[in-house]
């Protein structure tokens, strides 16, 4: 809910697409630079009193931008903007524990015969989350204040902790306790330089998502381009999503059978197409289409990239690793909208869509041809 709440109530109160960018840019840089010590830090600590503790503050961060949108102080519209942008960057701050401490508490939740089929059903169950709330943020911006839609996500996490407080603690693994957090970090590097096929997904999926990405230019596109409102906007950015979760679910029930690798580089690479398609797109339904196709793609590329981290990674190694994945996809994520926006801003909103389409391309190419460890990958 909250890019939808924020992309709308920022582009509604600056009409500029840079700053949509700088969002992105406010939330990646902290998330960075904390990636890898905070991946040593959860893989020496209860995983279980990271996420809570990490949940509370978005919580206490949710609270704030509610105040921050509404009418109670008399902020100009550049005292609003700064603030919200370091709110953004300071969930980049808490994104850096909460990500690798949910990825490598999985693990500790389910037996290893069961780990694959529990990291299908808990994506998917991240997607609904993810299908769900945009569409219903996009449908209170026309009834409620933006701070009011605030005010609902606090409830839901509230709801959240508690829920997530009833799972009992798990043991830590402590023999990596003593060493130093450079050397800690050192060693999930290297294990993902070492492992070509893991490191090719994902360097793969990071350009894909850098340039191919359209998710900050959503609202100019549903506002100005296709001239429709915010549940216009909330249901266009539901569509990946959908996509994501129809692909998953049907891979969870039948499985890949061989040549995983080829099937990557393709999907990645229909991503591009797609992304291009919508970008021309006058049609709502063409542009709805395009994104859901996109998201079938993405689930499919998602199902393989998750699939190689689970059986790949050692379990005293999957926060550090979890940490540097983070930063090759999540964290792309938010690259990407920053590219999104400055190229808008210098290119155009369409044209800057078919940029990135064309160089998603260009990527799936170089892949295809120059990671064959990639290419040839199966399990």
């Amino acid at each position: 809910m909250v890019p939808v709440l924020l992309g709308w109530y920022l582009y509604s109160l600056t009409g500029s697409k840079l700053v949509l960018g700088f969002v992105g840019l406010c939330e990646v840089i902290p998330a960075i630079l904390l990636a890898l010590p905070a991946g040593a830090k959860v893989d020496v600590s209860d995983k279980r009193y990271l996420i809570l503790r990490s949940i509370f503050f978005f919580i206490l961060l949710a609270l704030v931008l509610a105040l921050v949108s509404s009418e109670i102080f008399d902020f100009g519209v550049e005292v609003r903007t700064i603030l919200i942008f370091t709110l953004v960057g300071l969930t980049g701050v808490i994104r850096a524990y909460i990500s690798p401490s949910f990825s490598a508490f999985l693990a500790q939740l389910v037996s290893k015969e069961q780990l694959v089929h529990g990291a299908s059903v808990n994506s998917m169950t991240w997607l609904l989350g993810a299908i769900v709330g945009p569409t219903l943020a996009g449908f209170l911006i026309g009834f409620i204040p933006v701070y009011l839609g605030f005010i609902l996500i606090v409830v839901l996490l509230i709801c959240s902790f508690f829920i997530f407080s009833f799972i009992l603690p798990k043991p830590v693994l402590r023999e990596n306790i003593k060493v130093k957090t450079w050397t800690s970090v050192k060693e999930g590097l290297e294990f993902v330089w070492n492992q070509k096929a893991l490191f090719g997904a994902m360097g793969l999926d990071m350009f894909a998502v850098l340039f191919g990405g359209a998710v900050a230019l959503l609202p100019v596109f549903a506002k100005d381009i296709l001239e429709a409102g915010p549940q216009t906007f909330g249901l266009l950015l539901s569509a990946t999503y959908f996509g994501n979760f129809l692909a998953i679910l049907f891979l969870t029930k039948y499985p890949l059978n061989g040549k995983q690798g080829y099937r990557l580089i393709y999907s990645v690479a229909g991503f591009g197409v797609c992304m291009i398609v919508f970008a021309l797109s006058k049609s709502f339904i063409l542009s709805f289409m395009a994104l859901f196709v996109s998201g079938l793609f993405d689930g499919v590329s998602v199902i393989i990239r998750g699939t190689i981290f689970q059986l790949l990674v050692p379990d005293h190694l999957r926060g550090r690793v979890s940490s540097v994945s983070s930063i090759f996809i999540n964290s792309s994520n938010e690259l990407g909208q920053f590219e999104s926006g400055v190229a808008a801003a210098a290119l155009g909103t369409v044209p800057s869509v078919v940029f990135g389409g064309c160089m998603t391309l260009l990527f799936s190419g170089i892949a295809w041809f120059k990671i064959p460890t990639l290419k040839k990958l199966e399990y």
